[in-house]
């Protein structure tokens, strides 16, 4: 990984390191490096708690389930710095009322095999025992249920991240748009930016840093076009996601948080293989779907990675009609419990690689974190680890995670990429 290059974080510039972007990766990198002592400045376009990037919102899935061991590897090493942070805040992120995985039995091998290479507890019901556990929902053929699992607030741990990064002396500073990075003749970073704060006025500055992290999620691109380096930043393709929150029929399906986070594993081939000659296809989707139980809105139900293409300026936030649609449909097949006629719609942006694994690396002084693929969020405290030891220097480790399926040097000419993540 380019990141083992020694830095100094000491040199003469304004402050060692600048983190651009303060989504959830951005300000925990800045709690990350910040808890290590090392000043840093945290940088972000929007007001705390906006809804135009991809951390905002009452929850995201939280899980260790995958058919990768590194990503399983990864998420049980995020799972400890969760737990870091919840003591350190005094917040409660993390609601571990578990996960279910369900789709035909090919389709769930890999992430079986995995979870028991890495010693995650599981249990394995048919369709019809999981229902009767929980009704309302319907399940595919098999079902994985993960104890140590469930879902994230995802607002509350964008605030909390940056509350801590700011009491162990990180700088935090909202409304404030940078324009452009170089690289200095020293080694070190130029940041152009602009103030827009409501009093500021549009003041023009440039910061100088030792590094920069890069975690600016859907503008990542353009944040770094002529950046020495990234050159080789494969396609980043941003795309307006809208899963929905439907309300229950009956809250007392949820009561105690009863339902669990779900996944559905979506593989045609597979459900063909499991199905016999004459028996029906079940009503099975075209499109992979996951969601969790949102206290007070509803439960959350949306199709992964289906949705359009967009600038992250221009977006409408609209709902296309089409997906809400196909949305609706799946709810009333899959959830009797649910409303499927009275969808509150929710926008978000993916980032997306073309393997749809993570890019962590450094390049000179400018550290990138990106390309989360709609399935970060489980590491967010982990991946904040990763990217200070970038910034400073370091090389990263975590254990059992091979960090170089991470970095930008996959995509080069002749490299052998590894495999797509089964998300």
């Amino acid at each position: 990984m380019v990141g083992a290059v020694e830095a100094q974080v000491d040199g003469p510039h304004d402050r060692p390191v600048i983190v651009v972007g303060g989504g959830a990766m951005g300000s925990a990198a800045a709690w990350a490096l910040a808890r290590r002592g090392v000043p840093t400045t945290l940088l972000e376009q929007f007001g705390p708690g906006h809804v135009r990037g991809a951390s905002h919102g009452a929850g995201r899935i939280f899980r260790l389930g995958y058919a990768d061991v590194g990503h399983v590897r990864l998420a049980q090493f995020a799972h400890r710095w969760w737990d870091v942070l919840q003591e350190e805040s005094g917040e409660r992120l993390l609601t571990l009322n578990g996960c279910v995985d369900h789709g035909p039995v090919r389709a769930l091998r890999g992430l079986v095999e995995a979870l028991l290479v890495c010693g995650v507890p599981f249990e394995y019901l048919t369709g019809p025992e999981a229902e009767g556990r929980w009704p309302g929902m319907r399940f595919d053929d098999r079902v994985v249920v993960q104890k140590v699992a469930g879902r994230v607030h995802a607002d509350r741990t964008v605030a909390a991240l940056q509350a801590q990064a700011a009491r162990h002396g990180a700088e935090v500073r909202h409304h404030v748009r940078v324009t452009g990075i170089e690289v200095a003749a020293d080694g070190g970073a130029v940041v152009h930016v602009v103030d827009e704060g409501p009093d500021s006025g549009g003041v023009v500055s440039e910061l100088r840093a030792s590094a920069v992290v890069v975690t600016t999620g859907a503008w990542t691109a353009g944040m770094l076009a002529g950046v020495p380096g990234f050159d080789v930043l494969p396609s980043l393709v941003v795309t307006q996601e809208q899963p929905a929150h439907f309300p229950l029929r009956d809250p007392a399906l949820v009561a105690g948080d009863a339902w669990p986070s779900f996944i559905h594993h979506v593989d045609p081939a597979a459900h063909a293989e499991a199905r016999l000659p004459d028996a029906p296809d079940g009503g099975y989707p075209l499109s992979g779907t996951y969601g969790h139980h949102t206290p007070g809105e509803g439960v959350k139900v949306g199709h992964h990675g289906t949705g359009p293409v967009v600038d992250p300026d221009t977006r409408d936030f609209m709902a296309e009609p089409g997906r809400l649609a196909e949305l609706r449909a799946y709810v009333r097949e899959w959830f009797a419990g649910l409303d499927a006629d009275a969808p509150a719609p929710i926008s978000c942006t993916y980032t997306t690689t073309p393997d749809e694994r993570f890019l962590l690396d450094r390049v000179g002084p400018v550290v990138i974190g990106a390309g989360f693929s709609g399935h970060g969020f489980t590491f967010t405290p982990g991946i904040g680890q990763v990217l200070a030891d970038l910034a400073t220097g370091l090389r990263p480790e975590v254990p059992g995670v091979d960090l170089d399926a991470f970095a930008l040097a996959r995509f080069t000419v002749g490299a052998v990429a590894p495999e797509p993540v089964e998300v």
